[in-house]
């Protein structure tokens, strides 16, 4: 199964390397729902906390001053545990 990788509080220099700021912009309230990837999305956690449930694997929780990769065909559910903001991007 693909594996969602996390780097925890990037530097200002990584932030500008991947291009954050000119990515768009995604809010979501405290919801769940399932959320199956085609293709890998980038994401940066500006605000709240999310826990990814990968198909049979364990739970995953994503902070805001997370840099975050959700590879393609990784299928999971989000609970989203409080008000979500993050900027993100697709390959």
């Amino acid at each position: 199964m693909p594996e969602i990788i996390i780097e925890k509080n990037p530097s200002e220099a990584r932030l500008q390397e991947l291009g954050v700021a000119g990515w768009e912009i995604w809010d979501c309230p405290v919801t769940e729902f399932r959320l199956d990837f085609d293709e890998t999305e980038k994401a940066y956690i500006l605000e709240g906390e999310i826990v990814v449930t990968p198909d049979g694997e364990a739970p995953v929780t994503v902070v805001a001053g997370d840099y975050v990769e959700f590879p393609a065909g990784l299928k999971s559910f989000w609970k989203v545990t409080k008000t979500l903001r993050k900027h993100y991007s697709y390959d």
